[in-house]
């Protein structure tokens, strides 16, 4: 039921935003993301509502810019990126005057956004505290009613049935006509916390009087609700009955067009009707598959478009400071000048010493050995200065951790020892990389990384993969003065294809393949792979690399 209050969180704020549509002040950016959200375009309403805000930002309208964040925040959260949601939310607190009761709905709707987030990450403290904010802030009885589902949920889930119970008996005793969906909504709840708080609680004749006012209402998101409670109490009890209101909730489910609610329908006729077992598995199986790819496709999606956004954004301040930059350009052209000629004597010296290194021929052994110190060694000593720069609170006994595991590697690499097995996942060791090398300065995003991208892939290809991402993360970090990178990952077929796009100075067009990019080049080719750098873009560099998954 989580995505119903969110959706009445939604509705609820729509109608506030409308309500200062007679404001002098005009912003077709707003107007449009409004117009694709009552469409349900939810990917181009975050888009306008994003420039929106930076046109309410320039016109110092703080409450408008507010609003625009928060529906951002609920657009995140109903996507499934609860993180961004959170941290737009956090940006709106700031925003908004709490002493000003004109306001108590926008901030009403940002708490709800807050504590349905904070649920789905399980951060049940925080979830209640900004639940029972959105209920100081409820400007009527039915945004206080929703306050208070969401947070009796929050308890019944945290298994906090005495806390949970005491609410829903408030909200019955709130509801002035048991002929609407707050009545039979608490009823069901309440009842099926008895139930849970006490195994021996009966709690069918109760379910089955909410079921009833639902049927009379025609509420079939409701209905669905009730079978599914019914079904659940049963199932271990009479299976005729669970089996009975499991077969309902999938038919009304269908009705509603709700797949998650048909998939837990299936799960328990799977389990309750043995006799039909193949026929509704198939189903099963093709709706979560189906499913997956959907919302696979959607986060990808919606991860791409708030890459491109920053980046527009990016590109458009860079344009603003072209006039200032030019008058700045005389004044340091003196400075320039005594820096290159510093930098060609450097060059010619440097060259000189290159020169007396080629002469020295390196063994085969010796570029081996080479080539792990440069991966293993070096790498990952950047990568912990790395997480160590963008940390705010610097724990020392972690990074002494770290540089152990960076030393007993080297030591490995002398007497020839074989790695180790990793314990994490490999997409968890791939989001963890790319994670750590975001701060302040750049931006990271990440898409496609599921874990079963990298079935059947061999350790060796996932370990030369894995060096191969971090030697351009460290190369980015080192020449690329980029702000936004992002990692693709999809897989077609048997083959895995990995896109890395940044917004830096790009490589020269004579491409020099120097320890690094050479080490890059050489591991791609050894699992069979190809490597493709586009330098031809106007601004920053995209790297196209592909290589079979077994």
């Amino acid at each position: 039921m989580k995505k119903l209050f969110l959706l009445l969180s939604i509705l609820c704020f729509l109608h506030t935003c409308r309500k200062e549509n007679s404001q002098k002040e005009t912003n077709e950016f707003y107007e449009k993301a409004h117009a694709f959200l009552e469409k349900k375009n939810e990917d181009s309403a975050y888009v306008y509502f994003d420039k929106a805000k930076e046109v309410f930002l320039k016109s110092k309208n703080k409450i408008k810019e507010g609003k625009c964040l928060i529906q951002m925040a609920i657009i995140s959260t109903n996507k499934g990126d609860y993180y961004n949601g959170q941290s737009l939310s956090t940006q709106a607190i700031r925003i908004f005057d709490e002493n000003d009761k004109n306001q108590f709905s926008d901030i009403y709707s940002n708490y709800i956004n807050l504590g349905i987030s904070s649920d789905n990450l399980k951060d049940y403290k925080n979830a209640i505290k900004y639940s029972k904010l959105a209920l100081k802030f409820a400007v009527d009885e039915s945004s206080k009613l929703i306050a208070l589902n969401n947070l009796s949920r929050i308890y019944k889930e945290n298994k906090q049935y005495a806390q949970a119970i005491k609410i829903y008996k408030n909200i019955i005793s709130r509801s002035k006509t048991q002929n609407n969906q707050v009545y039979p909504t608490a009823l069901t709840n309440l009842t099926t916390s008895e139930w849970l708080s006490d195994p021996s609680f009966n709690p069918e004749p109760e379910l089955l009087k909410a079921l009833k006012i639902r049927e009379n209402e025609n509420d079939l998101w409701g209905q669905n609700s009730s079978h599914s409670h019914l079904s659940n109490y049963f199932i271990n009890k009479n299976s005729e009955k669970a089996l009975f209101h499991a077969n309902k909730m999938y038919e009304i489910s269908k009705k509603i067009k709700s797949p998650d609610d048909q998939l837990e329908a299936l799960r328990k006729i799977i389990k309750l009707d043995p006799h039909s077992y193949k026929k509704f598995f198939n189903r099963y199986t093709t709706l979560a598959d189906s499913l997956q790819t959907e919302r696979n496709n959607s986060k990808n999606q919606f991860a791409l478009i708030k890459f491109d956004t920053e980046q527009i954004k990016k590109q458009n301040a860079q344009n603003k400071n072209y006039i200032l930059t030019q008058y700045i350009a005389i004044g340091i052209l003196v400075v320039v000048l005594v820096v290159l000629t510093l930098i060609i004597m450097w060059y010619k010296k440097r060259q000189k010493g290159l020169q007396q290194e080629k002469e020295l021929e390196i063994k085969n052994t010796q570029l081996k050995m080479s080539k792990k110190v440069h991966d293993v060694v070096a790498n990952g000593i950047y990568q912990v200065m790395t997480k160590i720069e963008n940390q705010e609170d610097f724990d020392r006994n972690k990074a002494l951790d770290e540089l152990e595991f960076v030393y007993e590697k080297s030591r490995d690499i002398s007497y020839e020892k074989p790695d180790a097995k990793d314990i994490l996942e490999f997409d968890e060791k791939i989001s963890g990389l790319i994670g750590s090398f975001k701060n302040e300065d750049v931006n990271t995003f990440l898409a496609g990384n599921e874990k079963n991208i990298w079935d059947g892939v061999s350790d060796s290809a996932k370990d030369n993969v894995y060096q191969v991402i971090r030697e351009l993360l460290v190369n980015m970090k080192k020449h690329s003065q980029a702000s936004l990178v992002a990692f693709k990952f999809e897989k077609n077929n048997n083959l895995i294809k990995i896109q890395y796009t940044d917004n830096g100075i790009g490589i020269p067009g004579d491409l020099s393949y120097k320890n690094g990019l050479r080490n890059t080049v050489s591991r791609i080719e050894n699992i069979e792979g190809e490597i493709t750098f586009d330098n031809t873009t106007e601004k920053g560099l995209k790297i196209y690399i592909s290589f079979p998954a077994s």
